[in-house]
């Protein structure tokens, strides 16, 4: 609009200076006119050539700020979601069949909250897809949760006994409950054999089978708990039964195989 309005003054006043100077007019006050009206008309160029070298050098600016926002933005945290990643998934808990076209691979802790957040979701996802997954559990305790790692080493001894998932219901039933206490009970809940859980408890092949899931996570890129795996795509965090069920929509779909109607993510 401002440049607009500009152009139109310009106009005027090119064609009053071209007029007044063909009309020949001995007129004293003409020569006053035609000074103003091309002092005007420089005036205004002037302002002109100033307003777009402040609009260049806006445009500039707002071009660095855009690059130092893009250096200071976070990256993605976590592995990237559009790869596939490759899972270890020999020697851990699983559920579900093998043949299973989908395999969730779960890296979790027993005392993380959001982890406990996605118990149902998964809970979901089985009941509604059956034998079309299998669920993996991978140990990642994290360092600010004192108990996990016991919580871990409880479990595995519990698979031993082939009680590991009954076992990680109980364990995340109450996550303030998991002293040392609270998993022996949680043992005898289960009706296993104290003796040789507790002794299980001490071995250091169950805490080497730990220090691996934690290796591989690290390896992965994983910085926090769930992090979740899709047929080796990446989903970080407790997210919903929605987000699962549109990935495992569009696995089975590459597959060929039927999506339950009650499941789609459409």
């Amino acid at each position: 609009m401002f440049q607009s309005t500009e152009t139109s003054w310009v106009l005027r006043l090119l064609y009053l200076t071209d007029n007044n100077m063909q009309t020949g007019s001995n007129s004293s006050s003409r020569p006053r006119i035609d000074t103003f009206a091309l002092a005007t008309l420089v005036g205004i160029v002037f302002m002109m050539a100033i307003s777009a070298v402040n609009v260049w050098n806006l445009n500039q600016l707002q071009k660095r700020i855009e690059t130092i926002e893009a250096a200071m933005r976070p990256a993605p945290s976590g592995p990237d979601p559009t790869k596939i990643h490759t899972v270890n998934i020999v020697g851990a808990a699983t559920k579900g069949p093998e043949t299973a076209p989908v395999t969730i691979v779960e890296f979790s802790d027993f005392q993380c909250p959001f982890c406990a957040r996605v118990v149902p979701t998964l809970q979901q996802v089985q009941d509604t897809y059956k034998d079309h997954v299998r669920i993996v559990w991978k140990h990642l305790p994290l360092s600010i949760h004192k108990d996990a790692v016991g919580a871990a080493l409880a479990a595995e001894a519990a698979r031993k006994q082939g009680k590991f998932w009954e076992y990680h219901d109980k364990l995340f039933t109450d996550r303030t409950k998991l002293g040392s206490d609270d998993l022996k009970q949680y043992a005898k809940d289960l009706q296993l054999d104290m003796a040789r859980f507790e002794t299980d408890l001490q071995s250091g092949a169950e805490k080497k089978r730990i220090d691996a899931d934690v290796a591989e996570a690290q390896a992965l890129g994983i910085n926090g708990t769930p992090g979740i795996f899709v047929n080796g795509r990446f989903v970080r965090g407790a997210q919903p039964f929605e987000v699962f069920a549109k990935i495992i929509d569009e696995e089975l779909t590459k597959l060929n195989l039927p999506v339950p109607e009650k499941a789609s993510s459409e």
